[in-house]
């Protein structure tokens, strides 16, 4: 008899539904309430309640059942004791009538909670398709994300993070585009398609910014072409290289963002990188683009990428969350919260504590460092042999005069 939404809560053990447990006990508990009372006072009438608990958490046909049920409990029971108090006919077409509204209302909430089901599974299909699934080791690189939507409904918002594999090197990107709701979502796709084609393809990380850049100006020139008004965003964003054969050091590009933190055994650092001005917004400078920051990376060190949400989150008084504080605090009392996942599970929680789970921002935490080898697959090209295994193809490939498929 459960619902599609609140009678799925109403589950025991083996996922059997209990939904029909509440309105049973309140039918019990008004007939055996009526039999008790004076004569003057005939509780039996209160039955109508019973088929309206069932509309809001049972099936149609369950809250048509226990209308049925609670109809002919009336019945019973005011014509048990013919020289009594009776209700009559007035509450018999009282109790009929609650019982075929309930119907009726369970029907319409029914259909409401199916839509609902079904607008969130479109914003998950859609939130898979932005921020694409990723394996825990990929391109050689270990990593943990989570995403917090500002709006729990949307489930999907500005917010955007990626790793790309290649030839080259394997790219990161993380970043925000400016503002919310589906119009962010576009940019933010129409970002993400452009570096996953340019990060495979590129030689040069700052070619790939590049093309980050003209990205958000044709999706701009797109959204004013069709009457829009919201198609001056920017993005800011961290984009990472880390090459196929320098394992020692990292590439790095600030475009507006919070620069990425390093999280060692040795504490925690910024990366020192220089930044630039947000994608979308290059004209403006008379520098041009940030440079290509060339820096080392020790073995075992994680970088931490974080969005608006964690660095703008504040509590009660006002205060800004402490990210590097708390993640060297945390570090000092465990080694091991250098681990991406460790890490990004202290993030996630050390933010939603602080603002007392109130987020204005959609949150996005990203750690990353390269892999240790140890010999198994999901590397540039998983189930595939490895990393190595793929380096040697691709060497082998453009040796041919061609790129790796």
């Amino acid at each position: 008899m459960s619902g599609v939404g609140r009678g799925q809560m109403l589950r025991v053990r083996g996922g059997r539904s209990i939904a029909w447990l509440p309105p049973l006990v309140l039918l019990v508990a008004i007939t055996v309430i009526d039999f008790r009372t004076g004569a003057e006072f005939r509780m039996i009438s209160w039955v109508v309640l019973v088929p309206g608990i069932a509309a809001a958490i049972c099936s149609v046909p369950g809250t048509a059942a226990f209308s049925v049920l609670a109809l002919v409990t009336y019945v019973v029971a005011d014509s048990s004791w013919p020289d009594r108090y009776r209700s009559g006919l007035p509450d018999f077409v009282l109790v009929a009538v609650g019982g075929v509204l309930a119907v009726l209302a369970c029907a319409i909430r029914l259909r409401d909670e199916r839509s609902m089901l079904h607008m969130r599974d479109v914003a998950d299909t859609t939130r898979r398709t932005v921020l694409r699934p990723l394996p825990p080791v990929w391109g050689g690189l270990e990593h943990a994300e989570v995403y917090l939507a500002a709006d729990s409904e949307a489930r999907v918002g500005g917010d955007f993070y990626d790793i790309q594999p290649g030839p080259h090197g394997t790219r990161v990107l993380v970043g925000d585009v400016q503002g919310k709701g589906l119009g962010a979502v576009e940019a933010a796709a129409a970002l993400l398609g452009t570096f996953r084609e340019a990060a495979y393809h590129e030689a040069e990380l700052a070619t790939v910014a590049e093309r980050l850049e003209i990205r958000v100006r044709r999706h701009g020139v797109h959204i004013a072409a069709l009457g829009r008004d919201d198609g001056d965003r920017f993005a800011t964003a961290v984009l990472l290289g880390f090459p196929r054969l320098d394992t020692g050091r990292v590439e790095a590009m600030v475009f507006g963002h919070e620069p990425p933190l390093v999280v060692g055994p040795s504490g925690v650092r910024p990366l020192l990188a220089d930044g630039g001005l947000p994608l979308g917004l290059a004209a403006l400078s008379a520098e041009g683009p940030p440079p290509v920051c060339r820096v080392p990376l020790a073995p075992g060190e994680t970088l931490l990428l974080t969005s608006d949400g964690v660095t703008e989150a504040r509590d009660g008084a006002g205060v800004f969350y402490a990210l590097a504080d708390e993640v060297a605090r945390a570090l000092a009392a465990d080694p091991r919260a250098v681990e991406p996942r460790r890490l990004v599970d202290l993030v996630r929680d050390g933010t939603l504590h602080h603002c007392g789970g109130r987020l204005l921002d959609d949150t996005t935490v990203f750690a990353v460092r390269r892999a240790e080898q140890r010999g198994r697959g999901g590397g540039d090209e998983p189930g595939r042999g490895g990393r190595d295994a793929s380096v040697r193809r691709g060497d082998e490939r453009a040796g041919k005069g061609r790129l790796p498929s």
